[in-house]
């Protein structure tokens, strides 16, 4: 189908249309820490596609040191958002980490996606993961919390990303 645009417009199955505006790819820079680790910045960048046909978003996500460009991280995973408004998440990190979250909610009017990890796999150390995606002006952020075995919750990443 032509969007008029010379665009071929794809469309959104109806469980994703709350969170279609996340449709697309992101770029920004974030920043990063934890009492176990030194401060860092890096850039990055964060895809959500959809196929049309099934009601699910494949996110991907990749991070860069903004001084060289050399990759940081990056990891991959699935949205399935209800109707309730909850969502089911899971992500696997390129250093093994499996998260899945299935206590996450999303809010469409508000634009904001909230996310506790269910279970955290391959991850010795690492006990709970948060993480809450909030969209304002047409600015993508996001805030990670994390707990470990040492410390309570806390912050660990935080970045702002435009839409390509």
């Amino acid at each position: 189908m032509d969007s008029g645009d010379g665009k071929t417009a794809v469309t959104v199955h109806p469980a994703i249309e709350g969170l279609s505006y996340l449709l697309g790819t992101w770029k920004g820079v974030g920043e990063g820490g934890f009492p176990t680790i030194s401060a860092f910045t890096y850039g990055e960048q964060l895809t959500f596609t959809h196929p049309g046909n099934k009601p699910v978003i494949a996110y991907s996500q990749k991070t860069w040191k903004i001084s060289s460009g050399e990759p940081m991280h990056s990891e991959s995973g699935f949205w399935r958002p209800k109707p309730d408004g909850t969502i089911e998440v899971v992500i696997a990190q390129s250093t093994g980490l499996v998260e899945v979250q299935q206590k996450g909610t999303y809010d469409a009017e508000k634009k904001e996606v909230k996310l506790v990890s269910e279970l955290v796999g391959n991850a010795s150390k690492v006990k709970e993961i948060t993480r809450v995606f909030t969209l304002i002006d047409d600015e993508l952020s996001y805030v990670v919390e994390m707990a470990t075995n040492l410390t309570s919750r806390q912050p660990h990443l935080k970045a702002s990303l435009k839409k390509l």
